[in-house]
């Protein structure tokens, strides 16, 4: 018999393939009993050997990064390997098939709970989810158990955006330049070109295009640690030098091979962020910003000169025209000039009305 009572009032279950025992498992009524021994049959049958199933965690993803060691990226298997360090040892001594979305949801709220940042654990449960998906593939379980899960909201205030005015870029490039009048320079360029700070490490003398008009060809990336790679989104695209920088940047290219690098130290090394901000001394001159916050400088000069969004969307390489529109919401639209050129309007707005009730009476 599949199922049999036991001697203490509980039930046994046993999946058997042909005469070989698969899998038995204990419960309290015959009813669970039965409805664990339909899943599994209906596993079995599909394709899915439910003793795959009894492989430990630990185990399993062992075997997961040897294989993505050779598949992904440095960068990707880096977040990979955070896994094993970041997953609770309970989580881990776990078979396969007893992780449910319950044993998931804990290890967030765990990683949350010991100080790690929600975006952080948004990353850890993108690659967790990575890894139960290969284990669906191979066999070993049937379904992903973290699809459905989602990451606590945190109530820390997220970071915003704080871009640089004109003005105020180029009062801060001034006192840049005191100091280091190269680093000066290449940050005002990416204050106009939204680069990527990677994107501009890896920028090379032959991105730089004077046809039809003036611009930078992006189609690399170099994250300080990981190597040149595509940019993000794989995807290439050009950016305008505004007569602003263009001088600037010819200056820069001035001299060197179309291989070399264009975005360069007055040494002719490659740029690193810790050491350019400690050179220009950013805790002092960046206001509290970052220097990603260039990038979004260059999107707000660009919407305020008249840019249309879906060309600054080109310009900045957004997948979705409501990335962009972020900007617009920090700049304003022009309904909200309109309204606030009416709130500013002189006191007595009303008075319209009033010689208009004025007039009827006469």
């Amino acid at each position: 018999m599949s199922i049999v009572r036991l001697a203490n009032g509980r039930f046994r279950a046993k999946l058997k393939s042909g005469r070989v025992d698969v899998a038995s498992r204990v419960f309290d009524t015959r009813r669970e009993a039965r409805s664990w021994l339909d899943r599994e049959r209906a596993a079995l049958a599909g394709g899915v050997d439910p003793r795959a199933g009894r492989e430990r965690v630990r185990d399993a993803l062992a075997r997961w990064l040897l294989v993505r060691r050779t598949t992904v990226a440095v960068k990707t298997f880096r977040a990979d390997q955070d896994v094993a360090r970041l997953t609770p040892t309970s989580l881990l001594a776990l078979q396969l098939t007893s992780v449910s979305g319950r044993e998931v949801a804990r290890a967030f709220e765990a990683l949350l709970a010991s100080g790690l940042q929600e975006a952080s654990v948004v990353r850890y449960r993108a690659s967790l989810s990575v890894f139960f998906g290969w284990c669906v593939r191979e066999k070993l379980i049937v379904t992903n158990p973290v699809t459905g899960v989602r990451v606590p909201k945190q109530s820390a205030e997220p970071t915003e955006m704080l871009p640089f005015t004109e003005a105020e870029l180029e009062a801060a490039y001034e006192r840049w330049a005191e100091v280091d009048a190269r680093l000066a320079d290449i940050l005002l360029v990416l204050g106009w070109t939204g680069l990527r700070w990677a994107e501009a490490r890896a920028m090379t003398v032959a991105d730089l295009m004077e046809v039809p008009t003036p611009g930078l060809l992006v189609r690399r990336s170099a994250p300080e640690g990981v190597g040149t790679k595509s940019t993000k989104g794989r995807r290439s695209r050009r950016v305008p030098l505004a007569n602003r920088v263009l001088p600037i940047v010819r200056g820069l290219a001035e001299g060197k091979e179309p291989g070399d690098l264009l975005l360069t130290t007055s040494r002719g090394a490659r740029l690193h962020r810790s050491a350019v901000l400690q050179s220009l001394r950013w805790a002092s001159t960046g206001h509290g910003r970052r220097i990603h916050d260039l990038r979004h400088t260059a999107a707000c000069l660009w919407l305020s000169r008249g840019v249309d969004p879906g060309t600054v969307q080109a310009w900045m390489g957004h997948e979705s025209i409501a990335t962009t529109n972020r900007y617009l919401h920090f700049l304003g639209t022009g309904a909200d000039s309109a309204r606030l050129d009416r709130l500013n309007s002189r006191s007595g707005g009303t008075g319209g009305a009033r010689r208009r009730r004025k007039s009827k009476r006469q």
